[in-house]
């Protein structure tokens, strides 16, 4: 008995229409995109915080086949990315490819069928022969456990699950955690809020946002030029991956420190905030913020920052561990996401009933973040090691897709493939070697590594090395798994 489909999508974001539209552009139409929400965004359309934006600009942060010449200005909000997603979706007419509501709970391959079994959480399953994940590497809300956490009888989210019910004016407001999010929203809540305590367990290195609309004169000149689009667009690549290969010549500038320390102290003057908002550690271990307002919403005098750590909740607050009551009304938790299951709460086996998350016991990591040994036709769109530090993922997708477009050509000659476990371990010695001399392997803490220091979830060179990684689909590197392998 057949598949279903010849390709199953998990996933609406940027990875997995990236992916369904280039399957589309092939002529292939046996494919499905399995999404969990109600529409297509992923992580733009659940992350609708005030203030939510990019801080790549928007030219490179879209696909290179689908380019925009009205984008607002320079880095786009959320509604206007969302915007485009869903508009490149129409202009497609991809829906029919699409099912809601299908929230993927568990994937298995079957030995004897080799094709992968699907299972949804309304009970229902579907069947494909490969099998691609867009699952996305911030997708799952992280709450920290605080002793006391359920205690607290005031309003309480994340804010990647922004409850926009609650009326924040005049409020008095905690917020937890200060990374990319909170540089976003903290400026908002603060003009509104009557109290905003803001707890950080360490400070950011954060640039000035170059941002500015574009004229109407630019945006009919990228309708009318598209060359001059690809330009823009180039030059910012470009400009991104010269700058990362001068860092790793140790050719950078040597203002690149004092640039976020001149941004830090032009826009705050108080010497004790100021010493409190300043790393002690080297710029690019932890994710490196954009903002204009964050410091100078941290110098209102309605907002306070607490960089004791947090002992406990209460029923009326939170407790810092110098043992002082901050009693506030709404809790928002600015405390990431679960950056290294990659397939989120699925439960994925492979060849024998083998578990993915006995596999990945000790981190998870792919060949070329894409495949895993004893997974045949299964691929991970933003896998381990995948992330970038310094340019646009969307450019990475697009790589890993044409990859998967070349899998599937050379599994419908040879059969179901799966990655030798040599070439995997041998790929990812390699990895974690360059990644332990970049910035990342650094004193911080980030989500960007374990405990132990291994970085799961970044690219340790330029986002065009990865595309040649990625140019060509190396048969070679898989074993056949003919039907006697696995009867």
């Amino acid at each position: 008995m057949g598949a279903d489909f010849k390709v199953a999508i998990l996933g609406a974001g940027f990875a997995g229409l990236c992916m369904g539209l280039k399957l589309q552009a092939k002529g292939e139409t046996s494919f499905v995109i399995l999404e969990k929400a109600g529409g297509v965004g992923g992580t733009w359309r659940e992350n609708v915080y005030p203030g939510s934006g990019c801080d790549i600009p928007s030219h490179l942060y879209s696909y290179s086949f689908e380019p925009n010449p009205d984008w607002p200005e320079i880095f786009s909000a959320q509604a206007d990315i969302l915007g485009y997603i869903e508009d490149v979706v129409e202009k497609h007419q991809l829906s029919k490819h699409l099912r809601f509501n299908a929230e993927v709970t568990s994937a298995a391959w079957d030995d004897a069928e080799s094709l992968w079994r699907i299972g949804l959480a309304d009970g229902s399953s579907v069947t494909a022969e490969t099998f691609v994940t867009a699952w996305g590497q911030l997708n799952r809300p992280k709450v920290p456990a605080i002793a006391g956490r359920d205690d607290f009888t005031g309003a309480a989210f994340h804010s990647a699950h922004w409850d926009a019910s609650i009326d924040l004016a005049g409020k008095r407001v905690a917020v937890i955690g200060n990374g990319a999010s909170a540089v976003q929203f903290v400026p908002e809540v603060a003009k509104v809020a009557g109290q905003l305590t803001l707890f950080q367990r360490s400070p950011n290195w954060i640039v000035p946002r170059m941002n500015r609309p574009y004229t109407a004169e630019e945006k009919a000149r990228f309708r009318a030029e598209p060359s001059f689009m690809a330009k823009v667009r180039g030059d910012i690549f470009e400009m991104a991956e010269a700058r990362l290969e001068a860092k790793r010549a140790g050719t950078a500038p040597v203002e690149e420190v004092p640039i976020p320390l001149a941004h830090l102290h032009a826009q705050v003057t108080n010497p004790e905030l100021r010493a409190k908002l300043t790393p002690d550690y080297e710029i690019g271990c932890k994710r490196v913020l954009i903002s204009n307002d964050f410091y100078p919403a941290l110098t209102r005098p309605n907002v306070e920052l607490v960089t004791e750590a947090i002992a406990r909740m209460t029923p009326r607050g939170v407790v810092d561990a110098q043992g002082r009551e901050h009693e506030v009304d709404v809790v928002i938790y600015a405390t990431g996401f679960e950056t290294r299951s990659f397939v989120g709460d699925t439960g994925i086996t492979g060849v024998g009933g083998l578990r993915l998350s006995d596999v990945w016991i000790d981190g998870p990591e792919a060949y070329l973040g894409l495949s895993v040994t004893g997974f045949p036709n299964l691929f991970m769109l933003y896998g381990p090691n995948t992330n970038l530090g310094h340019n646009s993922i969307i450019f990475m997708i697009e790589a890993q897709a044409d990859y998967v477009l070349q899998a599937l050509d050379a599994i419908g000659e040879a059969g179901p493939l799966s990655v030798k476990q040599e070439v995997a371990d041998a790929y990812n010695a390699d990895l974690q070697k360059a990644l332990a001399v970049t910035p990342w392997a650094g004193s911080c803490t980030s989500w960007y590594k374990t405990a132990d220091g291994r970085i799961l979830n970044n690219w340790p060179h330029t986002a065009r090395a990865y595309a040649r990684a990625v140019e060509r689909f190396d048969v070679e590197a898989y074993d056949v798994m003919r039907a006697v392998e696995v009867a």
